[in-house]
């Protein structure tokens, strides 16, 4: 098994979820380079509900495929809650999805006294709602161990998501 058995029952119910809703999501990843995608995608069926993943570990990558201005990244840092932000606001712009989650932050080892390994943070956009940031700082735990709670935390992130389209629309995910 690639991923830990929790993480997997957990994307599971994502998509499940998602599938029951008919609604479609999307990533934007930096310091988990593409594992909450790899994670959805390595379940049958995961194609129903994910519709793309943008790996943009890179501040170039942030800049050409998410349309973050350099010196928006330059003033801010990569690792912010205005680049998570950003990160899941053009996720969403420039794919079909319905609700997208952005990731960026300090894997470890390293980091700084200002942002130290282990500080994350997270956007969740959902069509018609604002943007939600959320700032996780799971300490300097191990890059490996940083970034798997990191997936945990987008697919709790989709979870609730899920759960503000259905406020809108009852009925949908019963």
């Amino acid at each position: 098994m690639m991923f830990p058995g929790q993480l997997t029952q957990k994307a599971e119910s994502v998509i499940d979820h998602a599938r029951t809703a008919g609604i479609m999501i999307a990533t934007a990843e930096s310091c988990t380079g593409g594992l909450v995608a790899g994670l959805l995608t390595s379940l049958a069926g995961a194609s129903d509900v994910f519709e793309r993943g943008f790996v943009t570990y890179s501040n170039e990558a942030k800049t050409e495929l998410l349309g973050i201005p350099t010196a928006i990244i330059a003033a801010q840092g990569a690792v912010s809650a205005e680049i998570a932000r950003r990160m899941a606001t053009q996720c969403l712009l420039k794919s079909n999805a319905d609700i997208a989650v952005s990731i960026t932050g300090v894997a470890g080892p390293g980091g700084s006294a200002h942002k130290p390994a282990g500080l994350v943070y997270f956007g969740l956009a959902v069509r018609d709602h604002p943007v939600r940031v959320l700032c996780q700082r799971f300490g300097d735990r191990g890059r490996n161990t940083v970034r798997l709670a990191a997936v945990e935390t987008a697919l709790a992130l989709f979870e609730q998501g899920v759960d503000l389209i259905a406020q809108i629309e009852p009925g949908i995910a019963d």
